[in-house]
């Protein structure tokens, strides 16, 4: 390998690394907040409705939020007053079967 393509491929990696590192997250800015002001976000912002709950323990509570675009937000509500979203997507998918699963 000559020291011009070394230097070629140094510089290279270099250039995608930096471009990697400039990467931001949708949920960046938006991790923890109250509850009331995340779900204020979620409707209003996102255009979200909550549509599935369920109990992680005896002082959490899983909700899934979707928009009629598709996307969804997986959120953790504390019994502290506050939530964070743990999870963001797209293409949400709602089948047939509407009846949750009872333990």
């Amino acid at each position: 390998m000559t020291p011009v393509s070394y230097i070629s491929g140094a510089c290279l990696v270099l250039a995608i690394s930096a471009q990697l590192g400039q990467a931001k997250s949708p949920i960046a800015e938006v991790i923890c907040e109250p509850t009331s002001r995340m779900h204020d976000k979620l409707e209003r912002q996102f255009g979200s409705q909550r549509a599935a709950t369920g109990l992680r323990g005896p002082e959490q509570l899983m909700e899934v939020w979707t928009s009629d675009s598709g996307d969804w937000t997986m959120v953790v509500t504390y019994s502290s007053g506050t939530s964070c979203i743990v999870a963001m997507g797209q293409d949400w998918y709602t089948h047939a079967d509407k009846k949750p699963a009872r333990g």
